[in-house]
């Protein structure tokens, strides 16, 4: 099963030339938010209404070199948290998604 996280477009492209990727809130909470498919669409009408692009990047957990725990959020909703840095070799697929 795959996990999905959602980045902004300029946020993305800052990322490339690296061997991993990173995010704020890794530093800030600790890991990195991640959605299974079936969340998707919720998380983009929730965080990204105001984007016109987004990048969704498919990861394979089973080839993530960090640690992923789901986690329950304050609603009670569980969601994958990956805790360390995504390396690329786990990401199968960069989709580019419009939203308007």
């Amino acid at each position: 099963m795959l996990i999905y996280h959602i980045v902004k477009t300029d946020e993305w492209k800052e990322k490339q030339g690296f061997d991993q990727y990173e995010t704020e809130s890794l530093h800030r909470e600790g890991f990195i938010h991640c959605s299974f498919k079936y969340q998707i669409e919720d998380v983009l009408r929730k965080y990204f209404a105001r984007e016109e692009k987004v990048i969704i990047l498919h990861v394979n957990p089973h080839l993530l070199n960090a640690e992923v725990r789901v986690e329950p959020t304050a609603e009670g909703e569980f969601y994958p948290h990956v805790y360390g840095k995504i390396n690329f070799s786990a990401v199968v697929m960069v989709e580019e998604r419009n939203l308007f």
